[in-house]
């Protein structure tokens, strides 16, 4: 990422605090830009959270509150994503069942989600990787007729749509990260949307130490207060978790970035395409599903399975101050990770051939709005040069 922040930003910064009695922690300020990013995104309700990381486990952490079967212990999850996805779903107390990736997508594959839908599954947690639309009408039906809810990670692709709506919209709740790096910043920050009123209010209680007072909803409040009468109204703590809030300083950053959020999707868009289409498509996956994608950073697979050519290519690009990422979203297939080995025993990696290639020869390099078209094409015209 480069000139993420504006001067426009730093100047909205700026004049908030030059307020009389100004608040820094979390107030108006975040109310107002869960107000606005609910209205870009068509959702109800959304939270202002600490980071992407923190959505998905406050998230996951919600699924666990309103299980009523528990006998449904099951969530399905990418191989292609951030750990903190899937330490979520552990951390819970859930089995993570994973699938390979689409290649022409990067996010799980439809076919083998619905494969692996059976009684004890709880939820599908799907990411839609850089960019790139997960869903399929398929998916989205079987779940629907199965009464499966579907939990969607969009923290790498504010914007991207299926079918002319965007993704965030068709799960019962959805995560947003304003990394740095990503669409928009806030530095560090994260959202969750639904519309769902109760996994709203639930969100808010989630986020701050699972304080009822949270919620904002005054029935429930005294219905709480009710119930506990020898503890303190203002402290009554129903869930275990822990502070997640966000600042008013990020939530300035955040409405005055949503501004420019469209138009630099366009451009981010344009990018990709022009970096595709002039990519060797015999050296290169190029044949990705772009209709309604949003793209995050350029993917790059190589084609071949020969570990020497791989590492010479990581040179090339070192020596041309190319800065890149193995293995795409999260280094790659989280099976191989070590946090795992307690958890999930794989025998035959064979079974996800897919995440196994974007792990051992996938990459990603860097796509941003200033991004320059000689600047795309010098990097190409180094790609297709390389011999592989």
């Amino acid at each position: 990422m480069n000139n993420n922040f504006t001067n426009q930003d730093i100047g909205a910064v700026k004049k908030f605090l030059k307020n009389k009695d100004t608040i820094l922690t979390q107030s108006k300020k975040v109310e107002e830009f869960e107000k606005r990013w609910s209205k870009w995104l068509g959702v109800k309700y959304s939270t202002f959270v600490n980071s992407g990381s923190s959505a998905n486990f406050i998230t996951i952490s919600i699924l666990k509150a309103i299980n009523k079967n528990k006998k449904k212990n099951e969530i399905i999850v990418p191989t292609l994503t951030w750990v903190s996805d899937i330490n979520s779903v552990i951390m819970n107390g859930f089995k993570p069942v994973f699938v390979d990736i689409d290649p022409t997508t990067l996010s799980m594959s439809s076919k083998e989600i619905i494969k692996k839908l059976n009684k004890k599954t709880l939820a599908v947690f799907i990411t839609h990787a850089q960019g790139f639309n997960g869903l399929t009408d398929k998916l989205l039906a079987e779940l629907k007729k199965r009464n499966i809810p579907l939990i969607e990670d969009v923290c790498e692709s504010h914007g991207a749509k299926h079918k002319m709506r965007k993704l965030g919209t068709f799960g019962m709740i959805s995560n947003f990260s304003f990394y740095y790096a990503h669409h928009m910043t806030t530095i560090e920050g994260g959202m969750i949307c639904t519309n769902d009123k109760k996994i709203h209010e639930l969100s808010k209680i989630f986020r701050s130490h699972g304080m009822v007072r949270e919620a904002k909803n005054n029935l429930f409040e005294k219905k709480m207060i009710k119930k506990y009468k020898n503890l303190s109204p203002q402290f009554i703590f129903l869930y275990p978790t822990l502070n997640f809030r966000n600042n008013e300083i990020g939530a300035v950053l955040g409405i005055s970035q949503l501004k420019s959020l469209n138009k630099n999707n366009t451009q981010r868009s344009k990018n990709l395409k022009f970096f595709l289409n002039n990519l060797d498509k015999d050296k290169y996956w190029t044949d990705f599903k772009l209709d309604g994608s949003c793209n995050y950073a350029f993917p790059i697979v190589l084609k071949t399975k020969n570990l020497k050519k791989r590492d010479n290519f990581e040179k090339i690009l070192a020596n041309y101050k190319i800065e890149f990422r193995r293995g795409n979203a999260g280094g790659g297939n989280q099976l191989r990770q070590p946090y795992l080995k307690s958890f999930v025993k794989v025998r035959n990696f064979k079974k996800f051939k897919n995440v196994d290639q974007v792990h051992f020869f996938g990459y990603y390099i860097g796509n941003y709005p200033s991004l320059k078209k000689d600047k795309i094409t010098q990097i190409v015209k180094i790609l297709n040069k390389i011999p592989l």
